[in-house]
């Protein structure tokens, strides 16, 4: 080979034990393992050598045993993370010891578990919302109700509640949030299938939602799930879209009806109270005429019966007087000339004047 007859050396310039003083030297005269000087890269093996012995300066007792202690507090830093937790004022904490869980509750605070034998679940206490029901559009229809006078309508409302027991509520029901909604759409459908639409549009919305709580309630207390039913509030309730023009046409035929009867009923009352009036009115003048002709009447007799007592007592004086007012009633306004027969009639007297100037006086 070319390099066999260079002073025996190998393909760096020199090898083995032969010429160049036996040193393994590469082609450009130094060895494989010699740094290359100030500009090269850095040993890999002496990086690592030299980090081993400052970790073994750093770690009492060699690398060895300092590896073990800090296993040991990572360890025991994790386990106390996991130990101690924390119960916010609106939560209770239920802790279990090997999945039972124990008869008192976390109350709000700082506390302290032995887990992972022991765990803790959290649960809100305060007052909290269930919205159910949404606006009806398309592949959901889950306020759709069926009314009980085979109308469609969608109903939202929600429902606001309060844990009272958060252990029932955890263990005595799988899902709680879950069998809550369920529970209040059944009960909500259930009273919205008794009653006619318009009820459920603005007549009866308060008994409503009376109703479907004491259904949820009861629901849930047979259950035993600890949770309140404080209140179910019907937020809207509206006919589907498809109908909506369909149901405004009726809501204002039945506004343009009540108008119509209301407007009846003032024109009857205006005309029923005038009818009121107008008869008070006729039976009080017959009151009246009555009274005055029964006084008049009573005078009269009172009058005749005074009369007569007179009569009584003198009764040529009286005929003669009543005579005489008699006459004189008739021939008060008559226009008559009364003469003595036995002087006669002037021939040219004047009777139609006479009369006039008699009557004139």
């Amino acid at each position: 080979m070319p390099w066999s007859n260079q002073n025996g050396g190998g393909p760096w310039g020199g090898g083995g034990s032969g010429g160049g003083g036996g040193k393994n030297e590469g082609p450009w005269g130094q060895g494989p393992n010699r740094p290359r000087g100030n500009g090269g890269p850095p040993d890999i093996e002496e990086l690592i050598r030299r980090g081993q012995d400052r970790l073994k300066n750093l770690v009492p007792g060699g690398l060895n045993g300092g590896a073990a202690l800090i296993v040991l507090g990572v360890v025991a830093v994790f386990w106390l993370i996991q130990a101690v937790y924390t119960v916010q004022p609106d939560e209770r904490g239920v802790e279990l010891r090997f999945g039972k869980p124990k008869a008192e509750l976390a109350l709000p605070g700082l506390h302290f578990h032995l887990w992972p034998f022991e765990t803790v679940e959290i649960v809100k206490v305060t007052e909290q919302q269930q919205n159910i029901g949404s606006k009806a559009s398309a592949g959901n229809t889950s306020g759709l109700m069926l009314s009980g006078d085979q109308n469609i309508v969608n109903v939202q409302f929600s429902v606001l509640f309060t844990v009272t027991d958060p252990q029932s509520y955890l263990f005595k029901l799988e899902s709680p949030a879950e069998t809550l909604q369920q529970v209040s759409e059944s009960a909500m459908r259930e009273i919205v299938g008794r009653r006619p639409a318009q009820d459920i549009f603005r007549d009866a919305r308060q008994v409503i939602a009376t109703d479907v709580r004491n259904i949820i309630q009861g629901t849930l207390d047979t259950y035993g799930a600890g949770i309140s039913i404080n209140a179910v509030a019907i937020e809207d309730a509206a006919p589907p879209r498809e109908v909506a023009d369909a149901f405004d046409e009726v809501q204002r035929a039945e506004q343009d009806e009540d108008r119509f009867v209301e407007e009846a009923n003032k024109y009857s009352n205006q005309k029923l109270g005038g009818a009121r009036g107008q008869s008070a009115q006729i039976r009080e003048e017959a009151a009246a005429y009555k009274d005055q002709v029964v006084k008049e009447s009573e005078g009269e007799a009172q009058r005749f019966i005074s009369i007569y007592d007179q009569y009584a007592k003198a009764p040529d004086v009286t005929r003669q007087r009543l005579y005489i007012e008699t006459m004189e009633q008739v021939l008060k306004n008559s226009k008559k000339v009364i003469i003595d027969g036995d002087q006669g009639v002037v021939p040219y007297l004047p009777l139609n004047e006479l009369g006039k100037t008699v009557g004139g006086n």
